[in-house]
């Protein structure tokens, strides 16, 4: 084999090619053996080289040379002129009481600076972008999805008409056409400016990148930074869908079928927020694929103390993070545990004094507990309990935050006959949800407490005890499927759901309480697998950052973080 070009041979002299490689060339990058340091000296004596052992190569500072003095390099940098200066300029007029200071320590404030620069474009500017972007992409796929659904009610109605009204069902169809390709080009022209951002962006990370790498000073000089450019992010599009309003049978067929709403688009600068640096569940729009295990196996409990003589037992786990996790059950206590240590850091009673029926964490790290007794939805803030929501004539349970720091709430009527779910911003409610579109109720009526959940793709999973399902809706409330259970079941009784939790697969983890496991679904209901690790009546469920999952078992009132994903 031929030594100079095996894959396995060590590095060569640049000049001969042959010799092992042991100087280097700060001056010309070059590499040298030590017979061919004087051949490259010689061969350009015009310039300074500096010849350093291979090992310590670019630890020399290639100094700019002097625009006013050819042969001199600038070691001093001019403070009032912002510009570097040999010392011949220093002893000049031009900068007669100036103050100077030392090249390499405003070269190193600079380096500092564009490396901030370059971890911000890095780690928050560019991601945003590409989370921006991979929004648009959604709602694009959305607005299609809308769109199609828009046509097809159109179409169901046309049927019941007479062959006559074909024509201005087609005509209607053609403006949902047109709208739609409307809003689709101003989506597209909003994603391409902001995939040319984002490529922006990448290019001036790069550049940095091989700034900040090399020793040429000068290079380090030609970097301007640029974040400040892209922190003002941009408009967000806000589409306005129509809306088919059908009308009755009549002789004016025209005036009567119905009609479209007009679609509009609007720009809201405030509608983009930057992603903060701060790991979370929904911290990536493309989460890394994870394969389950064969055997999910327990990596630790944790004993919780439950002061109630008449409710002793556990029934709510929510992960603050992957170190902490807020715990209830009987009594009227909410308590953060530590996960590694196992041991009480906070205990939180209730405003009320009543037991907290679900509890949760907010997207900004806050506990929320519901008081069905007391009607309200309360948030702890720095030990601070506020009520945030007190419907009338309804009483929620279940509740959970939403990537978009909204509230859902499952809520119960005074005479338990009606169960809905309510979208809430703060304290105002923005959605319900409550029937199918056939009119029939989505969710059964139960004096149990029902859980709640928002997964990756957006859907709202219920677990529904009173029907014994896990119900899914999309995020406008129309259903996409009911799950209730697999056949055969560990213990063969029905599935009885209890805590329900999603993670970064957009798997669904439902507690089973009669069967003693969890059940694991993907996002369409289809089964996965069921986890046992010795469950004993499984109810609460929460998942942290790294897709661990904790159990809150109700009679041995404990807490197992079981491992179930590579």
């Amino acid at each position: 084999m031929d030594p100079r070009t095996s894959a396995q041979d060590v590095m060569r002299c640049d000049l001969c090619e042959t010799a092992v490689v042991q100087m280097h060339c700060d001056t010309c990058l070059v590499k040298l053996c030590t017979f061919c340091v004087g051949k490259h000296i010689i061969s350009d004596e015009s310039k300074d080289h500096k010849v350093v052992k291979f090992q310590s190569r670019k630890s020399t500072p290639l100094y700019p040379k002097c625009t006013s003095h050819c042969k001199e390099q600038c070691e001093m940098y001019c403070n009032p002129c912002d510009i570097p200066v040999c010392t011949s300029c220093v002893a000049s007029d031009k900068h007669l009481g100036h103050k100077f200071l030392k090249i390499l320590h405003v070269l190193n404030e600079r380096r500092k600076k564009i490396m901030n620069d370059a971890a911000e474009l890095n780690e928050t500017i560019y991601p945003t972008y590409q989370d921006i972007a991979s929004e648009v992409q959604n709602r694009m796929s959305q607005l299609e999805k809308e769109y199609g659904d828009l046509s097809t009610a159109i179409t169901k109605y046309g049927e019941d008409w007479h062959r006559e009204i074909d024509k201005l069902v087609l005509k209607l169809k053609a403006e949902v056409d047109v709208m739609k390709n409307t809003q689709l080009q101003t989506l597209q022209k909003h994603l391409d400016e902001i995939n040319k951002n984002i490529s922006d962006i990448k290019d001036e990370i790069d550049i940095i990148e091989m700034a900040i790498d090399t020793n040429e000073l000068s290079k380090l000089f030609s970097v301007t930074p640029s974040a400040h450019l892209y922190r003002n992010l941009p408009h967000k599009t806000i589409l306005s869908l129509p809306k088919f309003t059908p009308g009755t049978i009549h002789e004016e067929l025209v005036k009567v079928f119905g009609a479209l709403s007009s679609s509009s688009s609007t720009s809201d600068k405030h509608g983009y927020s930057m992603k903060t640096t701060q790991k979370s569940p929904e911290a990536g729009s493309s989460p890394p694929v994870k394969q389950l295990l064969d055997e999910p196996e327990t990596v630790t409990t944790i004993k919780i103390d439950i002061h109630s003589k008449f409710f002793p037992y556990l029934y709510n786990v929510a992960c603050l993070s992957d170190e902490e996790i807020w715990t209830s059950g009987g009594d009227n206590t909410m308590k953060l545990y530590s996960i590694n240590q196992g041991s009480l850091l906070k205990s939180i009673t209730t405003k009320s004094g009543n037991t907290p029926n679900v509890i949760a964490v907010t997207k900004s790290g806050d506990l929320v507990y519901t008081d069905n007794r007391d009607r309200t939805v309360n948030i702890v803030k720095n030990e601070k309990i506020e009520e945030v929501i007190r419907p009338q004539n309804w009483r929620p349970s279940g509740v959970c935050s939403t990537s978009s720091g909204d509230l859902l709430v499952i809520m119960d009527s005074d005479d338990y006959k009606q169960t809905k779910v309510v979208r809430y911003s703060g304290s105002i409610e923005k959605q319900t949800i409550q029937f199918d579109d056939k009119g029939k109720p989505l969710y059964s009526s139960s004096l149990y407490n029902r859980y709640i959940t928002e997964n990756r793709n957006l859907d709202f999973c219920v677990s529904d005890s009173g029907s014994r399902a896990v119900v899914v809706v999309n995020q406008a409330g129309k259903l996409r499927f009911r799950y209730t259970g697999h056949t055969p079941a560990p213990k063969n009784k029905s599935f009885r759901p209890r805590g329900i939790t999603t993670d970064s697969q957009s798997h669904i983890l439902t507690a089973d309480i009669d069967n003693n496991c969890v059940h694991i679904i993907d996002q369409d209901g289809q089964f996965l697998r069921y986890i046992h690790c010795g469950l004993s009546v499984p109810y609460g469920l929460c998942t942290d950052t790294n897709d661990n999952l904790f159990v809150a078992e109700w009679t041995k009132k404990q807490v197992k973080k079981i491992k179930y994903l590579h």
